[in-house]
This record gives structure tokens, sequence and C-alpha cells, in this order.
């Protein structure tokens, strides 16, 4: 009787080895590498007879795939559009963000344009599905609920029904009977992925995957489960907080860069289509608060971004920032330091958005700046204003993408003064609606942004 093979997989992080070690190599976890038999692919028939022959790229059927909404414009728009038949989505986030509640609005809207759905639990049960649907107004006669959580037999029901669209909540409770491992570690996980996907291809059923996710913010299983969808979303907010993002992280069939935008009711999770409105609330002008208008994907957004700038006795000073990324922040403190000469190195800094929204973008650079020295010379800016441009090391501001648009929806928000980097000015010089103010450098910007009374 031949040996058979083995290898040893962390269930952290996915890495393998030949040979048993109390610590992975690759994410430094104890005690997390498990036994498991490797497949023969020789011995097994599907895998000589299930190919496809090659061909030539020319001689590709260019077909478009049909899409189908899923009834929220937000989603639609994160997606690229809608459905597309046949892919397969994951949607990850921290417990309580609205993954379920957002699922099960779509299988009603979808189940209500008279697709059949299948919404698949393995955490909890039809009731508790059916109490939810209830208060979200999601009834639908061409809705189907199962709890189950054995792959097998979720197979059977949708090789059965045949289904339009599956929701599986979530992979991390999928098991497979062969592998001996339990649900959630990443051999099931890995394993249980590949047959959704081989089923979603092979039906052509749309398919929903919930996925969780660990303490740091990150997708719980192997990172081939990211590399096996089509699609990965992921929900950005607090849970005390009204509203959500929805980002794409990856998205075969449309662009990475758009957001969706929702706010959490008590029925459930409703598009928010008018974003600025949302990240702008009724404030006064104040120190260290600037109106940022920020771009994602091709959606203008007006945030608001406040700066704390206060002396501490405390060595090194704090940095805090759970919106920017606090190396862009040390970038412009040095700025700050080495070009205007202001003595902010010492003292502690703390930067926030209305909201908790995250920006990341060069755009970003001149009006985190001008709310740091605000701050720190405790003085006010100029009212009704926004500001956007890049900042350079040698403190010039530079030009950025997309400026109309940002100019636009500043305009449509009823804000009268925007600074701006010189050269956008030269483009954008005949709206005469609004007080553009070019800034060359860093210095200008600060001279503009806070004139003296």
């Amino acid at each position: 009787m031949a040996k058979k093979k083995v290898k040893y997989v962390c269930q952290e992080c996915g890495a393998e080895s030949v040979k048993w070690l109390g610590k992975c190599p690759a994410c430094g976890n104890w005690n997390t590498l498990v036994e498991e038999e490797i497949a023969d692919d020789i011995k097994n028939p599907h895998a000589l007879t299930n190919f496809e022959i090659p061909r030539r790229i020319a001689e590709v059927d260019m077909e478009e795939l049909p899409r189908f909404m899923t009834g929220s414009g937000e989603l639609d728009r994160v997606l690229g559009g809608g459905l597309i038949p046949g892919s397969i989505i994951l949607i990850a986030g921290d417990p309580g963000v609205g993954k379920s509640s957002l699922t099960l609005a779509v299988c009603a809207n979808v189940a209500r344009g008279g697709k059949k759905v299948l919404y698949v639990t393995g955490e909890e049960s039809s009731r508790q599905i059916r109490m939810r649907a209830e208060r979200l107004n999601a009834l639908a006669d061409e809705l189907f609920i199962c709890a189950e959580n054995n792959f097998e037999r979720i197979k059977y029901h949708v090789e059965k029904l045949q289904p339009e669209l599956l929701i599986v909540d979530s992979i991390q409770t999928i098991y497979k009977t062969e592998i001996e491992s339990a649900p959630g570690s990443v051999s099931q996980v890995r394993e249980c992925s590949a047959g959704l996907m081989r089923m979603s291809k092979s039906l052509g059923v749309t398919t929903f995957v919930i996925g969780h996710v660990t303490k740091d913010g990150s997708l719980a299983g192997p990172r081939v489960l990211e590399h096996i969808v089509d699609t990965v979303l992921f929900f950005e907010g607090e849970r005390n907080a009204d509203f959500r993002v929805l980002r794409a992280i990856k998205n075969r069939f449309g662009a990475t860069s758009e957001i969706g935008l929702f706010e959490m009711r008590d029925t459930g999770l409703e598009d928010v289509p008018d974003a600025s409105k949302l990240f702008l609330p009724e404030r006064a002008d104040d120190i260290g608060s600037v109106i940022v208008p920020t771009v994602e994907g091709t959606r203008p957004l007006l945030v608001e971004v406040q700066a704390l700038v206060a002396p501490t006795p405390f060595m090194p000073p704090r940095r805090t920032s759970d919106a920017v990324d606090i190396k862009r922040i040390q970038l412009l403190l040095a700025v700050l330091e080495k070009r205007l000469h202001l003595s902010i190195g010492a003292c502690d800094v703390y930067v926030k958005t209305a909201g908790g929204i995250k920006i990341d973008e060069p755009a970003t650079d001149l009006p985190i700046a001008i709310a740091l020295a605000s701050s720190f010379a405790n003085r006010k800016l100029l009212p009704q204003c926004v500001i956007f441009g890049e900042v350079g090391l040698s403190g010039e501001v530079r030009a950025v993408s997309k400026a109309r648009q940002r100019v636009e929806e500043s305009i449509r928000m009823g804000f009268t003064n925007i600074i701006l980097p010189k050269k956008n000015f030269a483009e954008l010089s005949k709206l005469s609606t609004v007080n553009l103010l070019p800034a060359e450098n860093l210095r200008d910007a600060l001279k503009i942004s806070m004139p003296r009374t």
C-alpha cells in the first residue's frame, strides 16, 4: 500500500509546509499548522476529462454578458452596473455592519422582479431569517430560504431549484464531509469556495458569499478566497454610526475606485445618493476645520476634515488618525516645520473626518496641512471655503485630477470660496460664479485661507 502524501497548512494564513513546524514561517503564529492529505489528480477522472481545448483569441465569443439590477443604485454602482450571471461576489465586514441586511434586501428586490433566489444560511435558522425579512419588508414569492451548512446538500438544492441568485451566509460555516478539519478552517474555506465557484460558473448562478473578518479588519481565511471570487466588497463604518461605506477591493467586471453609501435605519440599509450632505452636517466655520472635495471613482464628495494640534510635555508626541494615513500626516508636519518654520513637531496631532470616512488621495494634502496650521496658530479660516491640492516636499502646490468635478460639487453645495492649485485655476478660470483663489505654494495658501482681520 502506497504511503499517502501529506502537507501541513497554517490555519491562519494558509501557508504550506512539507513538515510540521511549531511556528508558521509566514505569519508567525504558533501551533497553527495542520496536516492535510495531498490529492492525486491522476486518480481523479475529472482532471483528465473536463478541460477546454485551446483556441485562437480572435475566435473567442465577444457577446456582452447581460446584467440584471440589484434594486440598490449604490450597490449597482460599486458592482459596475449590476450583477452578471455566473459571477461570484464576496462581501466582508465587521459583525453587525449590515452584510446580511443588504443581501437580504437584494434578494427581495431580485425576487420581486420574477427571478428565483435562494438564501442559504449556516449561522441562523429559517425562522430568524423570516423575522428579519418581516422587519426589512423583504418578503417575496420567489425568495427561498434554507438553513444548511453542508456543501453537498447546498449543491443538491441549487441544482434542483435552479435559482438565478444564490446567497451563502457565511462561507466560514460551510463544510465538506470528505475534509476532516472543522468549518472555518483554511482547508474547508478553500475547498468550499472553489466548489461554489465551479458551481456558479457551470450553472450560471450569480452568487453572493458573506465572509468574516479578523480583529485587524482583514478577511478571515486563506488569501486564495479573494483570488477565487470575481468581486470583493468591504463594508466600512462603525456599528454605532448611521452610515456605511461599501468599497470594491477587487472587481473583474468594473472599476475598483467606486464606493456605495448607505444609511442604517430601522428598515435596513437605505441608499444615500446625495453623499455630500451626509458628510457635511450643519457646522459653523471653526479653527482647524476644512472642507475637502475628494473624489471616489466618478463621485465627488465634500468631507469635513478636523485637526487638533496641542502642546505636550511627553516625548515622542502622538500622531493619531483613523481616517488619514499617519505617514501622510507626518510628511505634511515635516513640510510645515521645514518650509514655514512652524514649531509643530513637538505637539500632539489628532486628525479626523466627519463621519469617520477614510480619505487617501493627493488632493487632500493641502487641506490637511491648512487644518494643522490653523489649529497650531489658533486662527479661523476663510468662511465658506473649500480647499484641495497636492503638496510637494519643497512646499509647492501641485495640480490634481478631476478639478472641475470638485469645483462643481462645491458650487452645488453652496460654497463661495475655493482654494486650488494655480495650474488647475488656469483650466477653471471661466467659472465666475464662485471666488477661485489660486495658490502656487503652501505659504500662499496659508495667507489666503487665514486672512488677517
